[in-house]
């Protein structure tokens, strides 16, 4: 029996168009865009069954601990890969690939990016099983997707002669068109380009060392010095720095004579930005899409959701109105493909809301800043059964808990003791500290923070079960 398909999922993505509920503290790969899972769930729910072995997920340090948690929670076995820094498509590709490749160079590797949504999993692994010949055959291919629209938010793929099986020779990309151009690409039949991968292991190496030596050269050298951190496997952060940062579109695909494309169908999208969204989610009669605590009257076209807050629309048309507990976007839903530049400017000017949630997931549970001002900010911390922070201090501020909920274990620097409900512990400044959870149900405290910078920069962790140290 020929080996199981090798499946790579990319997890690094930070998904700024589908601001504000994709952050980089929490991105749209981890997040219930469509249906009870996240797309990342969803894509590990696509690789079940016989055709494939058991995935490995390339991902940032910082969103370990939601791969682990939400993988575990749909009983997905997974194999971490862990990056440094965001390098890109290629780097992330070419390591998991030469990992791959140091216990099976014929191996043939599924490239899947965890934020895609296929509403037909059947026909997508179909496909798939079309392509194998083709990539056993040493083709690179990518998986083309039938246009149903003039779209310019896709990249285009040009078909050529046909090659192996049911795959053709790719004789053009292009890169994301205008409309004339998107216009013409969908007259000749052209498709959009998934950036979904099927190849041998050995045969993206190979191509990577010929058109980017050096990056082929760091990326081998990460993989060699990879270090276990708990079951995870890091890739070592010199090597990892020395790759050029770019996609495997520009670094191979489109430079290789080995690159081929299947086409698919099934039902798949991006998800790339809120109007995409919209265009695959259940509507009304009135073409509105609405979740959460949403009502609209006399409006046409539109898509709301609402974390909480009562969110309404009067007498609009093709608005998209998103509204989380500290951020509110509004935008024409033609103008979707902008909101990364209303990101960039917040960015800018130094708002917390581009990049932070109120509320952040942590290894140990989760908080949500609950007011902040001028020299002080107050949280509402939930630290989950086992859950223990790390061995901490702070430079620039003191901090006073009071426990809401359960029993709190906290050391402060050498005094270790329990608190309960109502009970209430100073933090002093500089003091070496942890909370730690020993029950088996949360513990819930209020924290308030004061002095002179707050961010969640000024942490020097001095122990961590996480391997945050």
């Amino acid at each position: 029996m020929p080996a199981r398909i090798q499946p790579v999922i990319l997890c690094g993505g930070s998904g700024t168009r589908l601001w504000p509920t994709s952050r980089t503290s929490l991105p749209k790969q981890f997040v219930p865009l469509l249906g009870p899972h996240s797309t990342f769930q969803q894509t590990l729910l696509r690789l079940q069954g016989p055709l494939f072995a058991r995935p490995i997920v390339v991902a940032n340090r910082d969103h370990r601990f939601l791969v682990e948690k939400q993988a575990a929670a749909i009983d997905a076995g997974v194999t971490l890969l862990l990056e440094p820094e965001r390098r890109d498509s290629g780097p992330a590709i070419l390591a998991a690939c030469t990992l791959v490749a140091r216990a099976d160079p014929e191996a043939v590797v599924l490239v899947l990016p965890s934020d895609h949504i296929v509403t037909e999993p059947r026909s997508f692994r179909r496909a798939v099983a079309s392509a194998l010949p083709a990539a056993r055959a040493g083709r690179l291919v990518t998986f083309g997707i039938e246009a149903d629209h003039a779209s310019t938010e896709y990249g285009w793929i040009r078909p050529g002669a046909r090659v192996e099986a049911r795959c053709h020779a790719v004789h053009t990309f292009a890169e994301k068109p205008d409309a004339g151009r998107a216009a013409t690409y969908l007259a000749d039949r052209w498709m959009w380009n998934s950036g979904n991968f099927l190849m041998r292991a050995d045969t993206l190496c190979g191509e990577y060392r010929a058109f980017d030596p050096d990056t082929a050269a760091a990326a081998e050298a990460a993989v060699e010095a990879a270090a276990d951190e708990g079951g995870a496997l890091a890739l070592d952060a010199a090597g990892f720095a020395g790759t050029h940062k770019t996609s495997l579109d520009f670094a191979v695909m489109e430079k290789t004579s080995r690159a081929a494309v299947a086409r698919m169908r099934c039902g798949w999208s991006d998800v790339g930005n809120w109007n995409a969204l919209w265009a695959i989610s259940e509507r009304d009669d009135l073409g509105n899409v609405s979740r959460g605590a949403a009502e609209l009257f006399d409006s046409e076209g539109c898509f709301v959701s609402s974390d909480g807050m009562v969110t309404s629309l009067v007498g609009v048309r093709d608005l998209v109105v998103v509204a989380e507990k500290d951020a509110i976007l509004v935008a024409d839903r033609s103008r979707c493909g902008d909101v990364r530049k209303m990101v960039e400017i917040l960015r800018s000017k130094g708002r917390p809301q581009a990049e932070w949630h109120a509320s952040s997931h942590r290894p140990w549970g989760s908080y949500r800043v609950l007011e902040a001002s001028d020299g002080f900010q107050v949280k509402r911390i939930t630290v989950a059964p086992g859950g223990r922070l790390s061995l901490q201090k702070h430079r620039h501020r003191a901090e006073h808990w009071v426990v809401v909920r359960g029993c709190a274990r906290v050391t402060v620097d050498d005094t270790i003791a329990d608190y309960r409900e109502s009970e209430h512990i100073f933090i002093p400044l500089g003091a070496i500290h942890r909370l730690e959870n020993p029950g088996n149900d949360d513990v819930e405290l209020i924290e308030v923070q004061l002095g002179s910078y707050l961010g969640e920069d000024d942490i020097v962790r001095l122990e961590d079960a996480y391997h945050r140290a």
